[in-house]
């Protein structure tokens, strides 16, 4: 009998935000280089999605996940807090607010 094992993966759950850092974006993704060029794909091209209406493409926070289960559900706890609790969050992960973009992306 053949034996099934599962294999370690990760998945990023991430936070953007916009130029002005005025509105956030909570997601899910097992690749976040390419996850992240879509959403500038999407600015770009101006899409009617949130993302590009919102101009929201600029990495703030990230956390990798094992399970999918795992990070789907923190995605949603993060959707849940309120704007306050995000900032606390993303301030105590990246102190000065920057921009992660260049971690991700060859640009």
């Amino acid at each position: 009998m053949k034996e099934l094992t599962n294999g370690y993966h990760t998945y990023y759950v991430y936070i953007l935000t916009n130029k002005h850092r005025t509105t956030f974006y909570i997601g899910v993704t097992n690749n976040l280089k390419i996850r992240l060029q879509q959403h500038i794909d999407s600015v770009t091209e101006n899409t009617h999605s949130f993302v590009s209406r919102y101009k929201v493409e600029y990495l703030v926070y990230y956390e990798k996940h094992t399970w999918i289960q795992e990070a789907i559900a923190r995605e949603k706890e993060l959707k849940g807090w309120r704007r306050e609790k995000k900032l606390h969050l993303i301030q105590s992960f990246n102190e000065s607010f920057a921009f992660l973009n260049h971690h991700f992306l060859d640009k």
